[in-house]
């Protein structure tokens, strides 16, 4: 959801000189207009207006998936007015998510007999399945302290300071308490013997994260499996794991196959993925995954019939489309496993020769690692002229929307740039882009120095401050003096 707000002083009507010819007065920015217009005028419109959106393909801020084939698209707009919730309407629509479901949860090693179906659900995205798991985390626990007899009142998740905001979200939604882990310079995700010291009695799960959204880096969920499971058994607990695996998910199976992050662990219990990131599906479909029907508590699921059959559902939302579920089918059966292991070897391959061509350069640290999601996270060697910022701003001049951001505590003092590669970003585009920093590089130096930022000038501010507070007690150290000189000189003795 977005939380819409008008532009103070701008124009309160829509003007459009192509559609003129249709409509003789202004519409309303704000409010529906009281007459209607032909469909052709409405069109140009809004079409007018979203010419001056960014290019999608040239976003290399988001994961999202900007490209699918033909064919692909005709299956999306064939079934885009398909409600997903009307599964005895669209009975193949529902075969098809539960397939997904299955490829998705054998695809994560879950420990499934040869007639045993998986346990799973599609979401609009990642956020929802992280929400989902998270309360089944949280009945879990309530319900086990409940027969110990002990207060379940006072739950607490731990991550790292890493994590993505549908985390915190969670956390202050659902009451749970959340503690992350603090990042360090030169270590951006979250340390397994860290998150383990903070694990307590209330901790419903810990949550790792395959593929950080600052650096692309896999957490090691093994050695936290390993930490966890050593202190479980000391203490009697039985703290569980979620993989947040939203970008990694659809990548480690095909690039690391060998890597210890899903099923395989026996405290990972739930593991979510987003189909529209490296699941090559349009933007709206994320899975949640469970290990075991055990893993997710039935009180959390319901039972409806008014539909016209028993169906169960678990999701915060109800009505949605189904065309990301029929979409992320057809990536699976078109692609098939080699088909996802080429392309995630293409992304691969293209942020090397994109790192290379940064590190060629001499101007910058790679901060992300060769392993993990394909992208490539950098930051300046010397900033004091300018900043990160000021290059993001500069490259959106090309087309290029190249993020800039800084790192969570404690590492808040690291700026970065970050390109993530998708599949549509080719060898010949990494190349333009490195060509179009040097310009940039270029054209800054031969600029003035930035202007202190809104940090500087408060930290020149408290200096000034503190320079001012040191003037006025010399000040009054310098007029004691005097006095007490002054009246030395009155009482003296001649």
């Amino acid at each position: 959801m977005v939380l819409s707000h008008g532009v103070g002083g701008s124009d309160e009507s829509v003007h459009s000189t192509f559609a003129s010819r249709y409509v003789r007065a202004s519409l309303p920015r704000f409010r529906m207009p009281e007459q209607s217009i032909p469909k052709e005028a409405a069109y140009q419109i809004i079409n007018d207006e979203l010419m001056l959106d960014g290019n999608p393909r040239l976003n290399l801020a988001s994961f999202v998936t900007t490209w699918m084939e033909p064919e692909c698209d005709k299956l999306i707009q064939a079934s885009v007015n398909k409600n997903y919730v009307d599964m005895d309407e669209y009975p193949v629509t529902t075969e098809l998510q539960n397939r997904c479901v299955n490829m998705i949860a054998h695809l994560f090693n879950a420990p499934l007999g040869e007639s045993e179906t998986a346990v799973g659900v599609g979401t609009v995205g990642s956020s929802e399945a992280i929400m989902l798991a998270g309360l089944a985390f949280k009945r879990r626990w309530q319900n086990k302290m409940k027969a110990a007899g002990k207060p379940c009142d006072k739950p607490n998740i731990v991550t790292g300071a890493n994590v993505q905001v549908c985390w915190e979200k969670f956390a202050r939604y659902f009451e749970v308490e959340l503690k992350e882990v603090k990042l360090s310079d030169g270590y951006y995700v979250m340390d397994p013997h860290k998150a383990v010291d903070m694990v307590d009695e209330n901790t419903i799960c810990v949550a790792a994260i395959l593929g950080s959204t600052l650096n692309g880096e896999f957490e090691d969920v093994k050695l936290l499996n390993d930490l966890l499971t050593q202190k479980n058994a000391e203490t009697g607990w039985d703290t569980p794991i979620h993989v947040d695996a939203a970008s990694g998910g659809f990548i480690a199976p095909f690039l690391y196959p060998e890597l210890e992050w899903d099923f395989r662990l026996p405290l990972v219990k739930s593991i979510n993925v987003s189909g529209h990131k490296y699941g090559l599906v349009y933007a709206g479909i994320g899975w949640c995954i469970w290990r075991t029907k055990e893993d997710l508590p039935e009180e959390l699921i319901f039972h409806i019939n008014y539909l016209g059959a028993d169906q169960p559902t678990f999701t915060l939302n109800f009505s949605k489309g189904s065309s990301q579920v029929i979409a992320q089918y057809y990536q699976l059966i078109r692609l098939g496993f080699e088909g996802y292991k080429n392309i995630m070897e293409n992304c691969q391959e293209n942020a090397m020769v994109l790192k290379q061509g940064l590190e060629k350069t001499g101007r910058f640290n790679i901060v992300s690692k060769d392993s993990g999601v394909p992208l490539v996270a950098f930051s300046l060697k010397d900033s004091s002229r300018h900043n990160e910022f000021e290059i993001s701003d500069f490259l959106r001049r090309f087309g290029w929307i190249v993020p800039a951001y800084t790192m969570p505590p404690d590492a808040q003092h690291v700026t970065v740039l970050r390109v993530v590669i998708r599949e549509d970003f080719s060898r010949t585009l990494a190349e333009r882009l490195v060509l179009d920093i040097q310009k940039v590089l270029h054209e800054l130096d031969g600029l003035p120095a930035r202007a202190p930022s809104g940090g500087d000038l408060a930290a020149l501010a408290a200096a000034e401050a503190s320079q001012r507070e040191m003037n006025k007690q010399r000040e009054v150290i310098s007029l004691w003096k005097r006095a007490v000189l002054a009246k030395k000189k009155t009482n003296g003795v001649c």
